[in-house]
């Protein structure tokens, strides 16, 4: 039997993919604005798993919101300033503040990888050594990179190749010094497509990043 918590973490997650199928009909500009106002409540609903907390996070993922515990809320202003001010909106990176307490870091496959590579290219490093910037400032913090690929291909090539991307982006963050304990990366292959797969525009969207900041006691 399922617990209230699971219940609401539940809940929310099957509310919120709803949304997210919605979006893979809007603009860039559309999808990142949705993503904002409660889109991502989809991961949020799951942040439990996302960070291997399965209590508190599905609290906060549940639209709950700050609760006592290991997850706590968090002032991201300054942070989300730091990195914006790296150059995230001239490449295209939307940072924003989720509804379940993180910052997300979404980036795009434009500016972070060549076509079937797990190599940063330069010009994302900016960012990454801004996102680095605040976890060495703020050790209450901790990151966690989850790594996506469109539709094309097999589960087999997918899944590898986004675990290589996510662990690209989090052996950058510990190479400028980030402990490697502050750090996950996962890769998801072509799992919660934000974007339609049928079109190149679409899977563009899909091959992604999504570098999570979250706050810890």
């Amino acid at each position: 039997m399922r617990t209230a918590t699971q219940r609401a973490a539940l809940s929310a997650a099957i509310g919120s993919l709803a949304l997210l199928t919605a979006c893979a009909n809007m603009t860039p500009q559309g999808q990142n604005t949705a993503v904002g106002a409660g889109a991502g409540a989809a991961i949020g609903a799951g942040l439990g798993v996302l960070i291997g907390d399965s209590s508190q996070a599905a609290l906060i993922g549940a639209g709950i919101g700050t609760v006592v515990g290991s997850v706590v809320g968090y002032n991201w202003k300054t942070v989300k300033q730091d990195v914006e001010k790296s150059g995230a909106s001239d490449l295209g990176i939307a940072v924003i503040e989720m509804p379940d307490g993180t910052l997300k870091v979404n980036i795009p496959s434009n500016v972070s990888f060549d076509t079937n590579k797990a190599v940063l290219k330069p010009e994302l490093l900016p960012v990454l050594d801004s996102v680095a910037r605040a976890l060495s400032q703020h050790p209450e913090l901790r990151a966690k990179a989850i790594g996506y690929t469109d539709s094309t291909g097999t589960d087999a090539i997918n899944v590898p190749l986004s675990q290589r991307r996510a662990g690209a982006v989090t052996q950058y963050l510990a190479g400028q010094g980030v402990a490697a304990d502050r750090l996950m990366a996962e890769g998801r292959g072509a799992a919660n497509p934000v974007g339609d797969n049928g079109t190149a525009q679409g899977r563009a969207l899909n091959r992604r990043v999504e570098l999570f900041l979250y706050a810890v006691k």
